[in-house]
């Protein structure tokens, strides 16, 4: 690129950014991200498993059999800020002024539920009594009261909750006190990945928050453990400023700042395969910050985590004993045949239609490759018109079909039949992963080759007044993760309580 100065060069060098890396991503803006085409939605008997009870409990009691010898590491993405939780609140504090109308006439004016929602219900909040003894005695009436309540909570003089990491917010209210996402992790660790005593985490967290963190980390972290007899690993990393993306203006050329500099973006939570891929366990469990739950569910959850384990461990167990067959060359034309099932009916995948014409050393060169990848079992839950991706069934442009959770973004929505397949589908997915990513060596995988680089996402944003395009990577459990050998399983819903929204926390899900 002879276009590029001296500087921004300079700059790139400084991110850790190629020359290369940003001709990509150029001209993948200029060839455009196709759409990703749906065969069908995964559903229960034809892409997800379903278990009885008595199931559950036998692959509940084969990851307990087995824990004991393994690696265990809890991946906690949680660098997502508090401030989309408000988004609602801080319109609220903008628009409405307590001495020219009622907050009733406010909300009938605006249509403003969210706002009522919340004021109605205000004492549910798990910060209310916190709240309540800061404001005492400076609001003349209800309405100023709420007023001030919404103001003490986000701005910089109060609590400043609208500019905390939502992993370090109080969710839930106990009898002791109150809970933020960080100190559930912990609790929720302790019940699932937790071998000899020692539970490891790993948190992924941007670089403003650190000190934040680390000083919860300090509080909650000696009570988790008195609490429940583990000792805790916590580590953290940031997103890595080699992971930002290039933004073009609507002519595909570099989008200049006003100081002449190079535009680049963070690149989504696709770039947090970076992150995972620095890390090294035999089981790795990934569930996002914001997905927690109070204690009196915590054993449904941790037994769900469990039972997905089980079906990762004994998944792998087979894949490594033919892996380590076809290592040293003891395989037949039957074992061919059991390799090949093996494939199909446990891991989902779809061998391409030549392969009964390959000839013996061909088809095990294949199976070899389908078989040496890492592994990820996820949970899916009914779908309740949560928004999130889903399990689907979709072809390649070389017509391999495979397993994929996708989101509606990837899918071309005027195109009725597509339309009508994501319209359809029966789960979504709730970020419930549990991944194998060693091979039968015990040798880590690099995740980095396992990644669809076409299935990232090209949005339109605005810049000091200017267009541009911007560039995410494709999603880390969506194109980050498409050559991983995949498996969906049914898992309650209790297992996914998300807060999107500062109302979420009313939900009895987060209730004590």
């Amino acid at each position: 690129m002879n276009n590029l100065s001296q500087q921004d060069l300079a700059q790139m060098e400084k991110k850790g950014i190629s020359t290369e890396k940003v001709e990509n991503q150029i001209a993948t803006f200029k060839a455009g991200i196709p759409f990703v085409n749906l065969e069908k939605a995964a559903i229960v008997s034809d892409g997800i498993l379903r278990f009885s009870q008595e199931e559950q409990n036998k692959l509940i009691q084969y990851f307990e059999d087995e824990r004991g010898g393994m690696d265990l590491l809890k991946f906690v993405p949680a660098s997502g800020a508090a401030s989309r939780m408000f988004k609602a609140m801080f319109n609220f504090l903008d628009a409405y002024d307590a001495s020219k109308e009622k907050l009733s006439e406010y909300i009938t004016r605006t249509g403003e539920t969210t706002v009522k929602q919340f004021s109605d219900n205000l004492e549910n909040l798990p910060f209310y009594d916190l709240i309540m003894e800061r404001i005492a005695g400076k609001a003349e009436n209800k309405d100023e009261e709420i007023y001030l309540f919404v103001k003490e909570m986000l701005v910089a003089e109060g609590l400043n909750y609208g500019f905390y990491p939502k992993g370090l917010l109080p969710f839930h209210k106990y009898d002791a006190g109150t809970a933020t996402p960080f100190e559930e992790h912990l609790k929720e660790a302790s019940l699932y990945a937790k071998t000899m005593g020692k539970a490891n985490l790993h948190f992924t967290i941007s670089e403003q928050h650190d000190t934040m963190f680390k000083t919860e980390h300090k509080i909650a972290a000696p009570r988790v453990s008195d609490a429940t007899n583990t000792q805790f690993d916590v580590t953290y990393s940031n997103q890595k400023p080699s992971t930002d993306t290039i933004a073009v203006d609507m002519e595909n050329k570099p989008f200049k700042n006003s100081d002449g500099s190079l535009l680049f973006r963070p690149g989504g939570h696709g770039a947090l395969i970076e992150n995972l891929n620095d890390q090294d366990a035999d089981i790795i469990f990934i569930k996002n910050i914001d997905n927690v739950v109070v204690d009196e569910n915590l054993n449904e959850v941790a037994n769900s985590k469990k039972m997905l384990a089980g079906v990762l461990r004994k998944a792998q167990t087979r894949a490594f004993e033919y892996a380590k067959a076809i290592e040293n060359r003891t395989v037949s034309e039957e074992d061919v045949q059991d390799i090949k099932n093996f494939l199909e009916q446990e891991l989902n995948v779809r061998l391409p239609n030549n392969f009964s014409s390959l000839g013996l050393d061909g088809q095990i060169s294949m199976l070899a490759d389908k078989l040496n990848r890492p592994i990820r079992v996820c949970g899916m839950v009914k779908n309740e018109g949560e928004p999130g991706g889903g399990p689907f069934w979709i072809t390649d442009e070389n017509g391999n079909v495979s397993l994929q959770i996708i989101e509606s973004a990837q899918v071309d929505l005027s195109n009725e039949d597509q339309a009508s397949i994501l319209k359809n589908s029966t789960h979504f997915n709730p970020v419930d992963l549990i991944c194998g990513i060693r091979n039968h060596k015990g040798e880590k995988y690099n995740l980095l080759n396992f990644v669809d680089v076409k299935q990232g996402f090209i949005t339109n944003k605005t810049k000091e007044g200017k267009e541009l395009k911007a560039l995410e990577l494709p999603g880390l459990w969506n194109g980050a993760m498409a050559f991983w050998n995949t498996i969906f399983v049914e898992v309650p819903l209790v297992t996914f309580n998300p807060v999107k929204t500062v109302n979420d926390l009313l939900k009895p899900s987060h209730q004590v």
